[in-house]
């Protein structure tokens, strides 16, 4: 991999490091949806928690493909990454505890709750706009 690729890559995830909400979008029909959700990330991959009974899951679904926004922080200067990705939804135990969040509780009864589920989305494309207002374009 090239050092400008790992540079790039290193960038994206200081961005993901240094905020845990994003605004995610599913596709409803043909018309685009948007909530804000918390982010959590493991390098490149992202992960979402949400209930297994909600619009996003059915919207996944039925369309894979998510946007994800990072970084705005209404200043000028704020790093921001747009993510184009495909989700899958994952009930897989040891994600589902390593991701549970004690505020999570307001909504489930723990991190095996059955309701509770992680949403997974592996970027195809990522857009890094630094603050001095370059473009870097991140692509699978």
């Amino acid at each position: 991999m090239p050092n400008t690729t790992k540079q790039l890559e290193q960038e994206i995830i200081d961005v993901l490091q240094a905020n845990h909400v994003c605004s995610f979008a599913t596709v409803n029909g043909d018309k685009p949806m948007v909530r804000y959700m918390a982010l959590f990330h493991d390098g490149l991959n992202l992960y979402l928690a949400t209930n297994r009974d909600t619009s996003k899951v059915d919207e996944l679904r039925a369309n894979p493909n998510v946007h994800i926004l990072v970084g705005y922080d209404g200043k000028p200067s704020s790093d921001i990454v747009q993510i184009q990705a495909r989700a899958e939804l994952c009930a897989d135990d040891k994600l589902r505890e390593k991701l549970w969040n004690e505020n999570f509780k307001q909504w489930f009864e723990g991190p095996h709750d059955p309701e509770y589920i992680i949403i997974e989305a592996v970027p195809e494309y990522i857009e890094y706009s630094s603050d001095g207002g370059e473009t870097k374009v991140w692509l699978q």
